[in-house]
């Protein structure tokens, strides 16, 4: 027996769908970048790595791997600043499950982190030790 079908989410369909979620995209962007040093300071070392990827990686495949670990600490510092967002909009009490979803997303963003040189550097190694 199948599941029965949900009713579609009210909204916009289509392009205009598309269009709404780029303004969304652009808008959580733009917070992230205003209130967020964190972030601010991640996309700058991603700007910065970003080329560098182009010239370490020998294959297509190295390069958008090197990317994709950039792109990862991006997604992994939005999210949680997305939950420290709606933690502190729920209470400014301290409440040990508030402090364990902040801590937990903290932690998520620092094995973002230590994929970086963990990444780069067996990426590097390829490269220049083996032979």
């Amino acid at each position: 027996m199948s599941e029965p079908s949900r009713p579609m989410k009210p909204g916009h369909q289509g392009l205009k769908h598309v269009s709404h979620a780029f303004v969304y995209t652009v808008r959580g962007l733009d917070a992230a970048w205003r209130n967020e040093s964190a972030f601010r300071q991640e996309c700058v070392l991603a700007l910065l790595l970003l080329p560098c990827a182009f010239l370490l990686g020998e294959s297509l495949a190295q390069t958008a791997l090197l990317v994709a670990v950039l792109v990862l600490v991006l997604i992994t510092e939005l999210l949680n600043s997305a939950i420290e967002a709606v933690v502190d909009r729920i209470s400014t009490e301290h409440s040990e499950l508030s402090g364990q979803a902040k801590d937990m997303g903290s932690a998520a963003v620092a094995l973002s982190l230590l994929l970086v040189p963990l990444t780069w550097g067996l990426v590097a190694a390829q490269r220049f030790l083996a032979g």
